[in-house]
């Protein structure tokens, strides 16, 4: 069966974003810092950085590695549709959980109005790569028994309000360490199993 994987960046005080969507807060370190953490974490989940940006990242024609799937939030959607991109991983299938989108806003994203549970579990029982969770906190909060794996970059940086990594009832879930990366920009990236 296929897995649901939350990969999200955090800050120290667990925000993924800010109060209106800020995620332009977190600190990537020098330009040598930068790069050389960029080019790890796009060696290893190509498929996450957007299509608009794959070119810049030498991505264009790289395959997904782990992915071949994105479910998003409204608020994770949100960005790309204010710079007026309804299709932000075309080289994904793009599901946008929401009760407020039309559901024509583009012909490659399915908008799931009703059940994100149900309908996460329909997708895990189909054939291909793992699905990538990428926001937002109340998704994830309502998804929180179907996450199998969490993939939790740690930016040293305290957002002091924002949007919580999950945002739901009180629900000790517990996860174990599987691995964890350092890098020079202050950065860790660990990846938990369901305990």
């Amino acid at each position: 069966m296929r897995k649901l994987v939350y990969y999200v960046a955090v800050s120290i005080d667990g925000r993924i974003a800010g109060p209106g969507g800020e995620f332009d807060f977190y600190p990537f370190g020098d330009d040598g810092q930068a790069a050389a953490y960029s080019s790890w974490m796009n060696s290893r989940y190509p498929e996450t950085v957007p299509t608009v940006a794959r070119d810049v990242f030498g991505l264009t024609d790289t395959p997904n590695a782990s992915f071949d799937a994105v479910v998003m939030g409204r608020g994770a959607y949100g960005p790309a549709l204010d710079e007026g991109i309804t299709s932000p991983y075309a080289h994904l299938r793009q599901y946008v959980v929401s009760s407020t989108l039309a559901s024509d806003i583009d012909p490659a994203v399915t908008v799931v109005a009703e059940d994100p549970v149900g309908f996460v579990r329909t997708l895990k029982r189909e054939e291909g790569k793992d699905i990538w969770l990428c926001g937002g906190g109340r998704l994830a909060g309502e998804l929180l028994h179907e996450i199998d794996e969490l993939l939790i970059k740690s930016y040293p940086v305290v957002a002091g309000a924002g949007i919580p990594a999950f945002d739901g009832v009180f629900d000790p879930t517990v996860f174990e360490v599987a691995e964890r990366t350092a890098f020079g920009n202050g950065v860790t990236l660990t990846r938990f199993v369901r305990g």
